[in-house]
């Protein structure tokens, strides 16, 4: 090997000197054209993944908010089937162990825009039915605040 390390290069000539033998500099490196391509391909597996992850995502939101729904619900029927009253707020539930925290309304991400209906009768407690304060369709077509 030279002083410059180049493989087959006489000390001081540089053109011509491949530190591959037999490759000239212009074939070691992409073309644009290579890159281009290459670029477009991933672009365009890319554009097919995107939409399933997506649809998963909002899939999962819905069996979260169904799931938390039916937490919430089945916490408010023992409440009242232990104390004829229904409680007055999601907080009687954590204190007196119902459920161990509000759970969060995975569309809308936060656990303070769930719905309380109350019942009929105001003097049977405060929360007879809870629903999500979510804004928007599901993928079903319903109203996610009809849940």
């Amino acid at each position: 090997m030279g002083a410059s390390g180049l493989i087959g290069c006489a000390s001081g000539q540089r053109s011509g000197c491949s530190p591959l033998p037999g490759l000239r500099a212009w074939e070691r490196a992409f073309t644009l054209i290579e890159l281009l391509v290459t670029l477009a391909i991933i672009g365009l597996l890319l554009s097919l993944v995107a939409p399933r992850y997506f649809s998963s995502v909002t899939r999962a939101e819905e069996t979260a908010l169904k799931h938390n729904l039916a937490l919430l619900r089945e916490a408010v029927d023992k409440h009242y089937a232990d104390t004829g009253k229904y409680p007055v707020s999601l907080e009687d539930l954590v204190r007196k162990k119902y459920i161990r925290s509000v759970p969060v309304d995975p569309v809308t991400e936060s656990g303070a825009t769930w719905v309380l209906v109350p019942p009929d009768d105001p003097d049977k407690g405060g929360i007879y039915d809870v629903r999500s304060g979510a804004q928007g369709v599901a993928r079903d077509g319903s109203q996610y605040n009809r849940w």
